[in-house]
Parts: structure tokens; sequence; C-alpha cells
């Protein structure tokens, strides 16, 4: 497993066991916490890992921004687009998966753009309780495929 997390802080916080699977992640030796920006290794042609460059993956699993439109910095949209999505296939497996959690509802336009890079893909919709609000809450999970 290979963790990239923008914020140094962050990773401090899984080490020093602030965070719940904080010490279980970083005791085991499968898991490895990368600091560095996720948007420019994803379209770089070096990847993920720089320890092993050009790494392939069978997965990428992305939890960042709000949605494909709904952005914690505007440099980050460009990712969302055909071309970046394609820049990401390169650093998967053939068949591999990319999957997007999103606060908001099935976005069709983000849907013509993963059907551009991917052979298939998905949007589910997901309910489940928010003990914030007290009621029911829902994400959308896009998965692809290659």
């Amino acid at each position: 497993l290979l963790v990239i997390e923008a914020l140094g802080p962050v990773i401090d916080w899984h080490q020093r066991g602030l965070v719940l699977l904080g010490p279980g992640l970083t005791s085991d030796p499968r898991c490895h916490f990368v600091n560095a920006d996720f948007f420019a290794l994803a379209k770089s042609e070096f990847g993920f890992n720089p320890g092993q460059p050009r790494r392939r993956f069978h997965a990428v699993l992305l939890d960042i921004d709000h949605s494909p439109r709904d952005l914690l910095h505007s440099s980050n949209g460009a990712f969302y687009e055909p071309a970046g999505l394609r820049a990401l296939v390169a650093h998967l497996y053939p068949g591999g998966v990319f999957a997007l959690w999103s606060d908001e509802a099935p976005d069709d336009e983000f849907m013509d753009a993963l059907g551009g890079a991917f052979s298939s893909c998905r949007a589910h919709v997901v309910t489940f309780p928010n003990p914030l609000t007290e009621s029911d809450s829902a994400s959308t999970v896009y998965v692809a495929c290659l």
C-alpha cells in the first residue's frame, strides 16, 4: 500500500498514533507513506513511487477533492479532464481499477471523461447514517476499470 499525502503533518499524525488506523498502517511493512502532490505524480512519467520509478499499480483509490467540480485547489481540475485521466492510466496495470470518492451526486461530464480513458466506469451512490447531521447522507464512488 502506497499512501500519497501532500501534508507532512498528516503523515506525522499517523506515525504518532493520533489517527485511529495510524499505528496499524505505519507498523505494517507493506504500507509506505509518501509526502508529495498526488496530482503532480499522476501526470509525471515516473509515477507515484519515488523509490520505484514507472511502477504500475493494480488500483488507485482517491479521496482528495470534494468532487471532480468542487476542488480544494483549482490546479487539481486538470486531473479530472480526459488528458489527466489518460495520464493516470499509464500508472495502472492492464485490468487496473481507479476509484474516486465524491461528496456530490454523479456527474455526467466526469463520467464521459472516465469513459474516454477507461473501458468501463460506473457511479455508485452510497447512502450512510451521518452522526453529525443525525440523518442519512449520500456520496458517490466512481469506479473505472481498464
